[in-house]
């Protein structure tokens, strides 16, 4: 075997399965397909399988087997719903070897202003502070506890993937989301949820990376920066001055990285987190 097929075989997941939560939003879905070009099995989960209605043409497209894809329900805030479909797998013959923990809740600035499911501080709701750390945090930790004690106790290890932000090593600008002509205690703002919670997976990746490493299971977190899809013009020109190299990433510029922290290629990297943001907490 060349050097370069042995460089290439460390990225090679053939014969592995891994179990994506929230995946059938934007991020969700470029981690699947960056799993399944390394050759695992990939179980895309959501709440509701109708979710991923509007990715099925471009899943069809890529022309998979049914044993190599499948779109299950589930909902990552009930224990016993994360139990259901870790024994319906386990029926099936399916260990999960890689958990990638995706699911959140992301308000997002609207054009006319305001933030989805969101408000400022002053007023923030405690049903809505709840509701975002039940998926984006809790979540994670009750798919870690099944999927990650099932790994430990296989014998064959396995990788569980956080996924965070860059909000997890800074605080967000609130000066990028205002929005003109608005008085300044209705100006838009990212929430504190969201920081909160994607600094806590932080916390929660350094704690499984210790918990279960004497069994082969390695933990990270990869911190995506902003994704350009289509924002305002005005919050895009205000983001991309904080990023040095001048722009917002593609929706698939992680694929590289989720494949890295997800296979051999990664053996020795275990409580770390990956921050990929054009450079935006350097400068």
């Amino acid at each position: 075997m060349g050097i370069k097929n042995i460089f290439l075989e460390k990225y090679n997941l053939s014969g592995k399965t891994a179990l994506i939560t929230g995946a059938a939003g934007l991020l969700g879905y470029q981690h699947a397909l960056a799993l399944l070009e390394c050759g695992a099995n990939v179980i895309m989960c959501d709440l509701k399988v109708k979710n991923f209605d509007y990715l099925l043409p471009e899943i069809e497209l890529l022309n998979l087997n049914r044993n190599q894809l499948l779109l299950r329900e589930m909902d990552v805030t009930q224990h016993e719903d994360i139990t259901r479909l870790a024994n319906e797998l386990q029926a099936e013959s399916r260990m999960v070897d890689i958990l990638v923990n995706n699911a959140a809740i992301d308000p997002k600035v609207e054009s006319a202003g305001g933030m989805k499911e969101s408000t400022r501080l002053e007023n923030f709701p405690l049903g809505q502070w709840d509701a975002q750390i039940a998926v984006g945090l809790t979540g994670a930790f009750l798919c870690s506890q099944v999927f990650g004690s099932r790994m430990a106790l296989s014998g064959r290890g396995g990788v569980i993937l956080n996924i965070a932000s860059d909000l997890s090593v800074f605080s967000p600008d609130q000066r990028i989301y205002r929005k003109n002509d608005l008085p300044e205690e209705i100006q838009p703002v990212k929430p504190v949820t969201y920081s909160v919670i994607k600094t806590g997976l932080i916390g929660l990746t350094r704690y499984l990376a210790t918990y279960w490493a004497e069994y082969g299971v390695r933990s990270n977190a990869l911190s995506p920066g902003g994704i350009y899809a289509g924002q305002d013009e005005d919050f895009v020109s205000r983001l991309t001055a904080l990023i040095p190299m001048g722009r917002m990433a593609s929706k698939d510029e992680y694929r590289s990285a989720v494949q890295f922290l997800c296979s051999d290629a990664s053996s020795y990297m275990n409580g770390q987190n990956i921050v990929m943001d054009g450079g935006r907490s350097v400068w």
